[in-house]
């Protein structure tokens, strides 16, 4: 999917909100645990209940590797499900030596046909590029993490700016705001006014609204641009927002309610009229 198709979908469904399919098999409700694919008949619920209110579907890999075989197999499912429409993310957070990441770019961009994947970009230039050699792929980078380990690293002073906006600076260098996006906690909402001054006009991608205790209306304030330019992913809140039978319901009625708020902060910054 391309830049212009993703603001588009933004704008016809009111909605900046990305649903993270981060499925684990012991908290889905039990009564699915007799299905043939118990995992992939829940976020077949969950993409039903759903896909109207959101414009993307994150699938964090580890929660299908960790079951062998079979979970790669639910997740091949599970991406086939995603109608073509919405913006897909593979979060995987790869990078390694060139010749790995080449494999890792061909895993999940021509095998598996994802439109973006999440990098790991402490191992440099090298090891990020083969990410950026796909017409209509995203690399999104990992910059400023909501995770209390951010500032082993991340924010770490490097001279005159911190470590993350080294990454930010340099990667710009490779990518453009139409294959690159980054990744910043919804936890450090404030730090967005000052990486929009670095990165004005690329896409966001903000976890930590909702279980982590992220601020919607914050991360807009300091985060949105002429474009939206933000990708708000929720997972536990909106896919384990029920226990039982009436998981799906519950989750749409979660996911209807982000996007009732995100209708209004992109009227209020006259994104959409």
């Amino acid at each position: 999917m391309n830049r212009t198709n993703l603001i588009s979908e933004i704008k016809k469904k009111s909605s900046f909100l990305c649903v993270g399919l981060d499925t684990d098999i012991k908290k889905i409700p039990s009564h699915l645990l007799n299905e043939a694919d118990p995992v992939f008949a829940f976020n077949k619920e969950i993409i039903d209940a759903t896909v109207d209110h959101c414009v993307s579907y994150k699938i964090n890999t580890a929660f299908y590797e960790s079951l062998g075989s079979k979970g790669w197999e639910t997740m091949e499912k599970t991406l086939a499900y995603i109608p073509k429409n919405i913006f897909t993310i593979a979060d995987a957070k790869r990078g390694d030596i060139g010749n790995t990441s080449d494999m890792y770019a061909r895993a999940f961009f021509e095998t598996l046909h994802f439109d973006s994947l999440t990098i790991a970009p402490y191992m440099g230039k090298d090891s990020i590029e083969p990410f950026f050699k796909y017409e209509n792929k995203w690399a999104i980078v990992l910059a400023l993490t909501s995770n209390p380990g951010s500032s082993d690293y991340e924010l770490q002073q490097i001279g005159d700016e911190k470590l993350f906006e080294t990454v930010i600076r340099k990667t710009c260098e490779i990518g453009n705001p139409s294959n690159l996006m980054f990744v910043v906690g919804a936890t450090k909402a404030q730090a967005l006014g000052e990486i929009r001054k670095l990165i004005p006009d690329h896409f966001l991608l903000v976890p930590g609204v909702g279980a982590q205790g992220g601020s919607l209306s914050e991360v807009a304030k300091y985060g949105m641009n002429n474009d939206c330019g933000l990708l708000i992913n929720a997972s536990r809140s909106i896919i384990y927002a029920s226990s039982g039978k009436d998981f799906a319901e519950k989750a749409n009625a979660e996911a209807k309610q982000m996007s009732v708020e995100m209708k209004k902060l992109l009227e209020d910054f006259k994104i959409i009229s």
